[in-house]
């Protein structure tokens, strides 16, 4: 299969619709990471995802909506949800809340759930794909399972050309990491997955979240919540303090002397740049250290602040190693 991209003018949006309508997968950029969409409602369709991304099962998916009303027609929104759409959708929050009994969404969607994670993504273009395509899609992010997460078309094409219908173009995406996702169908609400909507923002709105000390990963309720995930090739190493010459260094702030190669998140030191970053400079130091014969990656330490959470979560998750 030849995989189209797309351009993100009206002819390329009107392309992906159409395909998407018919039950191909397309791959389109969020304001978080590139997204593999199918057509939420056709379990085939969704299964196409599973395939195409080696992706087990049992994890399941979030549907993805233009607006938070059409979200609601298939989830049962709580006073919460309701009021966390108002303040951050359209935007980087995922939530999971009960299935309607008429749910449009495809229990495979769900891996089989009770319940659905439903998002309303904030990028303009992702925004008028959803409003052609008419339906919830289901949208992981656009690469192989437990690979590094794609922030642009040609990180898509690396590791999904020949296996989706089309990628449509739509540049760098801008927060560069998953979004967060918070479990309101319990009495207490979950953080699933940090992320770029931080849990200092939620607790503004809900001041009793639990905070999950680790995953589970026999049945997980949310995408991201796998131990081994977002994993380059190359082993990883957390809060480095010193690197080798045969180690790539994933710096953050002034860099650490001695590295083989250097891709620094921000040399300012600022988060918000490091977590647009943390994909791109994970793939970039994977490539390059293979092809330089490297032996691994350490990570600089990041502040687990604010964003800083998120980028650790994903660190720790790329460096754990997979069974």
């Amino acid at each position: 299969m030849e995989t189209l991209r797309l351009a993100d003018d009206e002819a390329g949006l009107a392309r992906a619709a159409a395909l998407l309508r018919g039950g191909a997968l397309v791959a389109f950029p969020t304001e978080t990471v590139y997204g593999l969409g199918a057509d939420a409602s056709d379990a085939a369709a969704v299964a196409g995802i599973y395939a195409a991304k080696d992706r087990p099962s049992f994890n399941p998916l979030i549907a993805h909506y233009a607006s938070a009303d059409a979200a609601f027609t298939d989830v049962v929104p709580t006073p919460l949800a309701e009021q966390l759409a108002a303040a951050f959708w359209p935007g980087p929050l995922t939530l999971v809340l009960p299935r309607q009994p008429d749910c449009r969404v495809a229990e495979i969607t769900g891996a089989g759930l009770a319940t659905q994670a439903v998002r309303v993504p904030a990028h303009p273009l992702a925004h008028r794909l959803l409003q052609a395509v008419g339906r919830p899609v289901a949208a992981p992010s656009a690469n192989r399972s437990g690979r590094v997460s794609p922030t642009t078309a040609a990180h898509v094409l690396d590791g999904l050309a020949g296996r989706i219908a089309a990628v449509i173009d739509g540049g760098p995406c801008a927060v560069g990491l998953e979004s967060t996702v918070l479990d309101l169908s319990g009495d207490r609400p979950a953080l699933l997955r940090a992320g770029g909507v931080t849990l200092e923002m939620l607790l503004a709105h809900a001041r009793d979240i639990l905070v999950p000390d680790s995953a589970d990963q026999t049945a997980p309720r949310s995408p991201g919540q796998l131990l081994a995930h977002y994993a380059p090739r190359l082993p990883l190493r957390l809060a480095a303090e010193t690197v080798a010459a045969d180690e790539a260094l994933l710096a953050f702030g002034p860099p650490l002397p001695g590295a083989g190669a250097v891709f620094n998140l921000s040399a300012a030191g600022d988060l918000t740049e490091a977590a647009a970053q943390l994909f791109a400079g994970l793939r970039a130091l994977d490539t390059l250290g293979q092809s330089q014969g490297l032996r691994g990656i350490a990570a600089m330490a990041v502040p687990n602040r604010e964003i800083g959470c998120a980028i650790n979560d994903r660190l720790r998750r790329a460096a754990h190693p997979a069974k």
